[in-house]
């Protein structure tokens, strides 16, 4: 174990995330099961087909509303467990049961708008060309992944949380002069007020053009020295650098596409009724999304892992390049490990299915034997 991280620390982290596992597990096997009756007891096809009197536009918005409405009344037990009484166990947690909920009602008016938009889309595409709805809608996804990378930072995390412009003239300077060797030009420097929610740590850069912002986390601006917190930006401009961005963009809309591709196979062999009117489509949708989520995880989901772990090493590389600061990288990741209680040493197949970053022993290692 590396001498900066905490041992006793390390031993609850493994309990941590082992629970967090077994949470997510409880959850998936729910929200399965709630699709298979929603589906095969017939009611998703009752949903459809209620009257053919009333504008299919009309049937798919009242669909989603009575299907968004059950599958979070479903999950609201375990989503409170395991997001805050979970949370509150590991001392994590800064919510209020009150202010637990007002979050999780924002998530759920905004899915109440986004979810009818994306589905009524994907819908229409289908009707529009049955044969070739796959490779129409699996493109579309680029470019509605470049309008959310854009509008996320000004719409949608301003819902949630306040965020100030960063008044520490050193830091700004100082992150400024970074973002500048790349030739990055953000919108702002802003502290996030993430403390009213949780006690771990995070910092981003958000946003394209125009809406690029760099985003510490005020807890982390609390723990950590103008040093660390320079090499933690740095990685994110790692990001920027190698553009990953509009490489997961890309990326993302081959996937998919072929994706498609397979459920429109797998869809038009098995449920005959598939494309074969919109409202078949829609009362065949929660088996749809079901497939889906099970074919992208067994075919995807390790080698997006293993990509995004890519992605994150080239932005270290970068951190370490730009900083050329060993020691204060290694501080930053071995302080995020031991106050987030992440495992820096999980084991192969956990790191291989549900690490999107390297863990932290590794990114310790790397930057130990890094030559720039």
């Amino acid at each position: 174990m590396h001498p900066l991280l905490d041992k006793e620390k390390q031993q609850q982290a493994k309990q941590y995330e082992k629970e967090k596992r077994i949470l997510g597990l409880i959850g998936s096997i729910i929200s399965i099961g709630f699709i298979l009756l929603y589906h095969f007891t017939g009611f998703s096809q009752g949903m459809a087909f209620y009257s053919n009197d009333v504008s299919i536009i009309l049937v798919v918005i009242f669909y989603l509303l009575v299907f968004l409405f059950l599958s979070t009344l479903l999950g609201l037990p375990l989503g409170y467990y395991s997001g805050y009484i979970h949370e509150k166990k590991w001392e994590f947690s800064n919510h209020t049961p009150k202010t637990w909920f007002a979050d999780e009602i924002k998530s759920f008016v905004i899915g109440l708008f986004l979810f009818p938009l994306l589905l009524g889309l994907l819908l229409w595409i289908m009707a529009f060309s049955p044969d070739y709805w796959w490779l129409i809608a699996g493109s579309t996804m680029a470019l509605i992944g470049i309008i959310f990378a854009t509008l996320f930072p000004v719409l949608i995390l301003p819902l949630f949380n306040k965020y100030y412009p960063i008044d520490n003239e050193e830091l700004t300077s100082r992150l400024e002069i970074i973002l500048n060797k790349v030739g990055l030009k953000p919108s702002g420097f802003f502290v996030e007020d993430m403390s009213k929610q949780t006690k771990k740590e995070n910092a981003f850069l958000a946003g394209l053009g125009s809406t690029r912002r760099v985003v510490l986390g005020d807890n982390l601006l609390a723990q950590m020295t103008v040093p660390e917190i320079e090499s933690v930006i740095a990685h994110e401009v790692g990001h920027y650098k190698y553009k990953h961005i509009w490489k997961n963009i890309g990326i993302g809309a081959i996937q998919q596409i072929v994706m498609f591709y397979i459920l429109h196979q797998i869809m038009i062999v098995v449920f005959p009724h598939f494309l074969e009117s919109t409202r078949w489509n829609l009362a065949l949708f929660p088996i749809f999304s079901l497939i889906f989520s099970v074919l992208s995880g067994i075919a995807f989901s390790p080698l997006n892992m293993a990509l995004s772990r890519y992605f994150e090493r080239q932005a270290d590389r970068t951190s370490l390049e730009l900083t050329n600061n060993k020691i204060d990288f290694q501080k930053a990741m071995a302080g995020l490990a031991n106050r987030n209680l992440s495992n820096a040493y999980p084991s192969k197949w956990i790191k291989m299915f549900f690490y999107s970053h390297p863990p932290i022993g590794e990114r310790l290692k790397f930057a130990e034997t890094f030559e720039d």
